[in-house]
């Protein structure tokens, strides 16, 4: 083999192992997998949790790099996208409850009282934002 492949193989690698131990302790530090799992009730299931995020980084990492082609209809595609969303947005939750994000930024901005405003707000942003994205730059238009 050539030794720039080789190089690029270990920088590769290398960049791999960080990202992934960023990704550890950034969940593990922060305490959000157990928070999801005490919001959600779920705490006897947290070792199907800890394996659900491993094999879905590491198939992530594998098909990003092979580019698969599926070739399944596009209805398919929304419950895959659902349970993706859902995923994300708990995540996301859990780790605003961890670090208590939106009562702080509510006490700051006087926004105290309208809390669920706010929450709306940032739900609704998001739905509108992705439908947006989705539809217009990766589906090519409405």
């Amino acid at each position: 083999m050539n030794a720039q492949i080789i190089l690029v193989m270990i920088i590769g690698f290398a960049e791999g192992i960080a990202v992934g131990a960023g990704l550890v302790a950034f969940l593990s530090v922060l305490g959000i997998i157990p928070r999801l799992t005490q919001i959600t009730k779920t705490r006897h299931l947290i070792k199907f949790y800890e394996w659900a995020i491993i094999v879905g980084a590491v198939t992530a990492s594998w098909l990003s790099l092979r580019n698969p082609i599926l070739g399944l209809p596009k209805i398919l595609m929304v419950p895959v996208g659902l349970l993706a969303g859902i995923f994300i947005g708990m995540l996301a939750a859990a780790l605003t409850e961890v670090l208590n994000v939106l009562p702080i930024l509510t006490k700051r901005i006087g926004f105290i009282d309208k809390i669920l405003l706010l929450l709306m707000a940032i739900v609704l942003g998001k739905i509108f934002g992705s439908l947006f994205h989705w539809t217009v730059f990766v589906d090519g238009g409405f």
